[in-house]
């Protein structure tokens, strides 16, 4: 069971719905809110029924699902809800993410209007640290997580971190579609941003507007230091989507260095770093080779 929460907001002329997915259906509304500090101005708003109350600066309403879909499955839903509420943009995020600073939003909203994107994100920094990023850029060749180093690039487009803080018009849904739900988790964002480069979709993200999010650091393996890495996900349950999810958006968008890549560089990590380890290759092997057949219907916990 998943929980989302849709909040609407009017900016500058432009109505703004906030879908917020938490995987968490125990998770207090009025809590699920203050993790998202900045995310709302005015009153606080209470919780009566799943509905806002009529006075409140802002509608909330609280869409429980009794079936876990994902991350992908969560937005997609949300997305749906907001835009079937009117929404002209939707402010997409996890509930473990918050603005940092009060302007993120109208920041987004400003720098989409200036430089006329259709999507536009902003840079994810850690919580703990918010001077590093909870995902690398790569600036001048280098992957890095310094905050600052990214900042001097000011705009950086055709590149965002999905689906952290992203902002996105309603007219981009119906020109690419939602989030794919058979992706479940794990690279549903590469997917949907494979598809807004290829519908010629304006988007990118602006280092002067920041969401913290945990970060992902435990995940990286590095070949060669500031170049290439690899991720490897710490539970047996991600590990299987990510992997699985890769051999899908390589065989479906043909992006033949990431499928060359991955033969590679995997092999290369179980069998020389982590001295032969049979048992996650195997693992590895068996998940990408179900998204290469386009198999979505085994779970992790299954054998082959």
């Amino acid at each position: 069971m998943s929980k989302i929460l849709i909040a609407s907001e009017s900016t500058a002329g432009s109505r703004i719905r906030v879908a917020v997915v938490s995987m968490d259906p125990a998770l207090p509304e009025e809590r699920l809110l203050a993790r998202q500090q900045g995310l709302l101005a005015g009153d606080v708003v209470r919780v009566v029924a799943a509905e806002a109350q009529e006075d409140a600066a802002f509608a909330l309403h609280s869409i429980p699902t009794r079936l876990n879909m994902g991350g992908a499955g969560g937005f997609s839903y949300a997305i749906l809800s907001a835009l079937a509420g009117g929404a002209e943009w939707v402010w997409i995020m996890d509930d473990d993410a918050f603005p940092v600073g009060e302007d993120c939003l109208k920041t987004l909203l400003e720098e989409a209007k200036a430089r006329g994107l259709e999507v536009v994100s902003p840079i994810i920094v850690a919580p703990e640290d918010q001077q590093r990023l909870s995902f690398p850029f790569r600036v001048r060749g280098k992957l890095t997580h310094d905050r600052a180093a990214v900042e001097t690039l000011d705009f950086i487009p055709s590149m965002a971190q999905f689906f952290n803080g992203a902002l996105v018009h309603r007219d981009v849904f119906f020109k690419v579609g939602l989030p794919d739900m058979r992706l479940f988790i794990r690279g549903d964002e590469v997917d949907f941003m494979v598809r807004l480069r290829r519908a010629g979709i304006r988007f990118g993200t602006v280092t002067n507007a920041v969401v913290a999010h945990p970060p992902g650091w435990g995940e990286i393996v590095p070949i060669i230091s500031g170049r290439v890495n690899v991720l490897i996900p710490e539970t047996e349950f991600k590990r299987y989507y990510f992997f699985r999810n890769r051999g899908y958006l390589a065989r479906r968008h043909r992006r033949l260095k990431s499928f060359v890549g991955d033969l590679v560089l995997y092999p290369f990590v179980y069998i020389v770093k982590r001295r032969f380890d049979w048992a996650g290759l195997a693992f590895w092997w068996r998940a990408f080779r179900d998204g290469l057949a386009y198999r979505f219907d085994r779970a992790p916990h299954l054998n082959p």
